[in-house]
């Protein structure tokens, strides 16, 4: 019964948000929808008509997005990743297969097909069309692996 409590506070005091900044924001908005089902739920534009501060969500994941007007540099790559990015949990291993064949469709790089790991996650990754990497799994961080008994 401990382990339950604590696994409740856990989910209910802190969240994690990431946030990016595109370079054409809008057009950055509209590919996170097609290619990963993203849904705005806010959206401020700037005086530049690029976006100054938006938020989207895909079940509980929410991201932010804003216009970069500084020219943010992304991570290089070092073989196959820039060992940074976004990971988000999915529900089943179909999910990380449909979402893995949106993102491609939509212009996606694959960097990762759908596969399990030795761990036993199921997981895909791709890069954006501005470089960030995406990662799907159906692993949760953070929870016990292997019998909960």
């Amino acid at each position: 019964m401990a382990s339950i409590v604590g696994m409740l506070c856990r989910m209910t005091t802190q969240t994690l948000h990431a946030y990016f900044g595109y370079r054409d924001a809008n057009s950055a908005i509209d590919w996170l929808k097609r290619a990963f089902g993203f849904e705005t739920t806010m959206s401020f534009p700037d005086e530049n008509g690029g976006v100054a501060h938006s938020e989207h969500r895909l079940g509980d994941a929410a991201i932010i997005v804003f216009s970069d007007y500084e020219g943010y540099e992304r991570p290089p790559r070092k073989g196959e990743t820039a060992g940074h990015g976004t990971y988000i949990t999915v529900l089943a291993q179909e999910d990380v297969d449909r979402i893995y064949r949106n993102a491609i469709d939509a212009g996606a790089t694959g960097v990762w097909q759908p596969e399990t790991t030795e761990w036993g996650n199921y997981r895909c990754r791709v890069l954006d069309l501005e470089g960030f990497e995406w990662t799907f799994g159906i692993h949760r961080p953070g929870e016990p692996v292997g019998d909960w008994s």
